[in-house]
Formats: structure tokens, sequence, C-alpha cells
């Protein structure tokens, strides 16, 4: 009788049962090693697992012995610790743009970078169903294809959509294709933004990722930057409330002692803050001013206020007014 064919891959099946069932909480002696390696065909002398172990460790994989009565094996240290896994799981079980679906499939996935025994630490911490989600399927492959295109310097086309009160979906511009150059995405408020520059307009607009169809890579360089134009997402998104854009100004800001945790959450540690008195500060931002950084002002009342330039007070007392006059 022939060999098994899978003789040849012992040492690639001890690994394996090693990496999924082994753990610092779980171990297998050599006497389970070689009852489960005959379970895919493998036979195995205690002899040749022992120099199996040592070139495996040798390799890389890191395999601790564990003395009791008898010796046992475990992976010690794996390329992602488990409190590592569990932000990874966390991060995709909280993000609106992943359907449930992909969800799903994307922390099945994470858990088998554990041990079976870590990966029902991870699926006990999985609560997707509740959780609001995307319902486009094409985000994930949508997402790739515009960073290919960033980093190809491509322009790439999409139809646009929003959702009726039927949701439905309706296509801006009766469907027509967008071309755009797409200079960046950023992952804002729970949703991905596409970040392209307009010649048209010479500036920047956003796209929000998950409402993006048809999205192709169009064979064309993008539209250059203009020579004064230095692009930066980082300050970008400081500017730029929830990704709504609007014309941009340096507004000066007056804040209550109490909000300097929301200053340095939206505006970054490296914001100027000036002392007015004993209970407030000021700063001077640049921000583009729209209806969702008037939002931002008033979700903290009369803790901040706007004090120059007077254009903007103007406007946003317009914005409050608007919404006074609803009641």
């Amino acid at each position: 009788m022939g060999k098994n064919p899978n003789q040849k891959l012992k040492i690639l099946f001890l690994m394996k049962l090693l990496l999924e069932k082994t753990d610092q909480e779980h171990t297998v002696t050599i006497n389970e090693l070689i009852k489960q390696l005959d379970g895919y065909g493998v036979s195995a002398e205690r002899k040749s697992l022992y120099n199996d172990l040592d070139q495996l460790d040798k390799f890389g994989i890191n395999v601790e012995t564990k003395k009791t009565k008898t010796t046992s094996y475990y992976i010690a240290n794996r390329f992602f610790e488990l409190p590592e896994l569990k932000l990874l799981v966390d991060a995709v079980q909280c993000s609106k743009f992943f359907t449930y679906k992909k969800s799903n499939q994307l922390i099945k996935k994470i858990e088998s970078l554990a041990s079976c025994h870590q990966a029902k630490q991870l699926h006990r911490q999985v609560y997707v169903e509740n959780r609001v989600k995307t319902v486009n399927e094409e985000i994930y492959y949508n997402v790739d294809t515009l960073h290919i295109a960033i980093a190809e310097n491509k322009q790439v086309s999409f139809r646009y959509f929003d959702y009726n009160v039927d949701k439905k979906k309706t296509y801006r511009k009766d469907g027509q294709n967008y071309l755009v150059s797409p200079y960046a995405l950023s992952w804002d408020d729970e949703n991905y933004y596409l970040v392209v520059f307009s010649d048209k307009y010479n500036k920047f607009a956003n796209y929000r990722v998950d409402r993006m169809s048809d999205i192709k890579i169009v064979d064309q360089p993008r539209v250059k930057l203009p020579e004064n134009e230095r692009f930066n997402i980082a300050e970008y998104s400081k500017k730029v409330f929830n990704m709504f854009g609007g014309d941009e100004e340096n507004v000066t800001l007056k804040f209550d002692n109490t909000l300097v945790n929301a200053v340095i959450d939206r505006f970054g540690a490296d914001v100027l803050l000036n002392k007015i008195d004993e209970n407030s500060f000021s700063a001077s931002l640049d921000v583009a001013v729209s209806a969702t950084f008037f939002a931002w002002v008033t979700k903290f009342g009369s803790k901040l206020k706007i004090l120059s330039p007077e254009v903007v007070v103007d406007n946003y007392k317009s914005f409050l007014l608007e919404i006074l006059q609803q009641y």
C-alpha cells in the first residue's frame, strides 16, 4: 500500500492543529497530537514530532511547553494578541458602512486568527444585529476600487443616489455618471467619504461611498491641484464638519472652560487656546461654515459663542431663527 499523500504535509497539519487548538490556557500532549494527526490520515512517531515542534519554533511559530504530570505544548505568541482582535471585532461591528452580511463574514475571519477557545470570547462580544448598518453590499469593494484609483492617480466615474420616503434609490443628475478626481478616503461620523477636487469650482467636495454605485476607474489622470493648494486629509477633516463642505472662514469662538476636551477632540491637541477670564477661553479656527458646523455650535448651548467674523454670526442667527419659526 502506498503512503498517504497527506504524510508529506505532516508539519503543516501539526502547525494547523497548534494554531487552532492551543493557547496559554489550552495545551496538547504529544499523544493528543498523534491522535489528532491520525484524523488527517497522517501517522507520526513521538521522536519525529519532537523534531517537528523544534523546527516550527525555529521557523517563528512560538511553541512553548507546560510541564505538570506530563509535558504539553501550546502557541504562546501570535501575530495578533487577543485584546487586539477584540478591538478589530469592535471596529467591524460598530462600522455602519459594513452590511450585516459583510460584518459577520469579517468577524469570522478575525476569529480564525485566534485559537478556537479564544474565538468563543470574541464571538460573545458580537452584537451586530441591532446596530445601524448600510444596505449597500457594494461598499466593501467600492472602497478598494477607490483606493486603487487614488494610488494610480486616475479619475473615477460613478452614479450617486439618495433615498426617498419610500426608501427607494433616486439617482442625482437623472442617473448620469459623475466624473471626479479622487484625492482621499475619509472615515467620518461612522461613514466613508470620498474627497475629490473639482476644477470647475476650484475646491474639494465629498461623496458618501455607500451612496455611490457603478464605480469605475477611468483611464485618465486626476485633475492636478492648483500650485498653491496643498492637500492634507487630517487638516481637511478638522475644518469640514461631518464632511459637509462650505465656504472656509477663520472663525473666532468663545468657549466655557468645560469645553476644552470637546475642542481638542475636534481640532487636535495643537489648537491654540487663549484665556479670556477664569471661566472661558477663545480659539480662532479655520472651518468650513455649513449647517453642520452651526449644529455643532448649537449642541453646546450657552457655553459656546461665535465672536467673529460678523457674517458668520449673522448667518448663525438666521440658522437659529429658521428653526424657531417651526415652533
